[in-house]
């Protein structure tokens, strides 16, 4: 795709809401959906895995659609020339999925039972496919579903020990993590490789791994032009599309400082989602990590990790309590900064200026995109208040789950929400081994009233 930030990407209820579209007035079936995705899964493995050097390939099946697509994909990556396993615990009656294990069993592909399965994954298998749990996930992962996603992420934790590590693809959203948000612990699946599925889902702005396909070359055009979707045109007779190119950055190699100064843009929110966007192509850790420091009205700095939501009306947004130490300060000092390091890249970002808290309808909007046990999190949690121990923390989290065990809203805490600064000053930070740094710096000034942004290289 030739401009991946335009591209579009689906909460979860316009997901939900274009699957209905296709299996209702568009007459799709459950089982052509699945086809065309499981194709579109192995189509983007053997583009960039080859058989001849990633040959051994086991897919973990979970008991819905996304485990359908799995059995799918196992199919085709069969008739791929793949040497290929499946792992589906959790089988079911349906018509659907008993004909897909026949088929399979017809291949003669085998099942391993969850008892069955290597202790040791990376010496057994080159490729692992997560199509455990889709979109429409909700909740805490469950046995069995739970340590196979753990097996995941220790693979990843772990593959310092192995000459060659498997690589991870995940079928839509990576099992585990929030369909919107992302990995929202940082302890999720760190896939190698994302497919999505009709149109990337937005955890899919936070995948880090050097390739992200899409699949879904069946989007009628009644539902481009109704979800006003921005979707990259499949090349040839392709099922699957690349929707960024992958990682160009050595992170052996300095990129030369002097780009920056050739090709700096006039708005340094652009300069910034192109920085990010590196940081994200590179691979980088959370990129989305930001030292935030406040002071107090005397003048004492302090600084902590906070997560970036989002760029929304002008302004960096961030979550927060609004009785911990950084909201007192603010209250007390509204002028604050922002600081993004992305090591491999040589580069850091500063941004300072003014914070305002977002409305209530954003911070509620942030609220109810958590999933719901995080959701208790704030709830129970007094930011900068002396207590006995974790245990009445433990106990608090218990008593609000039980309370909300029914499925009902959790109210949003009036002690929670967001922030956003509004920008005065950026800069730019690109290092150079010589030693001659070069920044990049943008200064915001008032002109015929209207806000223009002043740039000193």
């Amino acid at each position: 795709m030739k401009d991946p930030e335009s591209i579009s990407y689906l909460t979860q209820q316009q997901a939900v809401e274009i699957d209905e579209l296709l299996m209702g007035p568009f007459g799709f079936s459950v089982d052509q959906l699945m086809e065309l995705a499981g194709l579109s899964v192995a189509s983007a493995i053997a583009e960039v895995y080859r058989s001849s050097e990633y040959n051994r390939v086991l897919v973990i099946c979970g008991p819905g659609n996304n485990g359908g697509d799995g059995l799918v994909a196992a199919r085709h990556l069969h008739h791929f020339g793949y040497k290929t396993y499946i792992c589906f615990p959790k089988r079911t009656a349906k018509p659907l999925y008993t004909g897909l294990v026949t088929q399979l069993e017809s291949l003669s592909v085998p099942f391993l039972p969850l008892e069955g399965l290597p202790q040791e994954l990376s010496n057994d298998f080159d490729i692992l496919v997560d199509a455990i749990f889709g979109f429409s996930f909700h909740g805490m992962p469950r046995p069995p579903f739970d340590d196979l996603i753990n097996l995941l992420v220790s693979i990843k934790e772990h593959d310092q020990t192995h000459q060659k590590s498997p690589v991870i693809v995940s079928v839509d959203t990576p099992s585990g993590w929030h369909v919107e948000e992302g990995d929202i612990n940082g302890k999720g699946i760190k896939p190698d490789m994302l497919v999505s599925l009709t149109a990337p889902k937005l955890c899919a702005k936070m995948f880090c791994g050097p390739h992200h396909f899409l699949g879904g070359r069946f989007v009628p055009p009644s539902i481009v032009d109704k979800f006003k979707l921005r979707l990259p045109p499949y090349p040839g007779t392709s099922m699957c599309v690349r929707v960024r190119k992958p990682p160009q950055v050595d992170v052996q190699v300095q990129i030369p400082p002097e780009n920056l100064e050739k090709h700096g843009e006039a708005d340094p929110f652009v300069q910034f989602q192109k920085w990010f966007d590196d940081a994200v192509a590179a691979g980088v850790k959370e990129p989305n990590s930001m030292a935030l420091s406040t002071a107090s009205k005397d003048g004492k700095p302090s600084s902590r990790m906070v997560q970036l939501k989002g760029i929304h009306g002008e302004g960096f947004v961030w979550c927060s309590n609004y009785g911990s130490r950084k909201a007192h300060e603010i209250s007390e000092n509204p002028h604050a900064s922002l600081l993004f390091y992305w090591s491999v890249l040589n580069r850091q970002v500063r941004v300072e200026g003014f914070v305002q808290k977002v409305s209530d309808e954003e911070s509620e909007q942030y609220f109810r995109s958590r999933p719901r046990d995080i959701q208790i999190g704030p709830a129970v949690s007094e930011q900068s208040i002396v207590i006995p121990g974790r245990q009445l923390l433990h106990k608090k989290y218990k008593e609000l789950e039980e309370k909300y065990s029914d499925g009902s809203m959790i109210p949003r805490p009036k002690h929670w929400g967001g922030y956003r600064l509004l920008p005065e000053h950026f800069e730019f930070w690109q290092g150079d081994e010589s030693r001659v740094h070069l920044r990049l710096r943008y200064f915001a000034e008032e002109i015929g009233g209207k806000r223009v942004w002043r740039i000193v290289k």
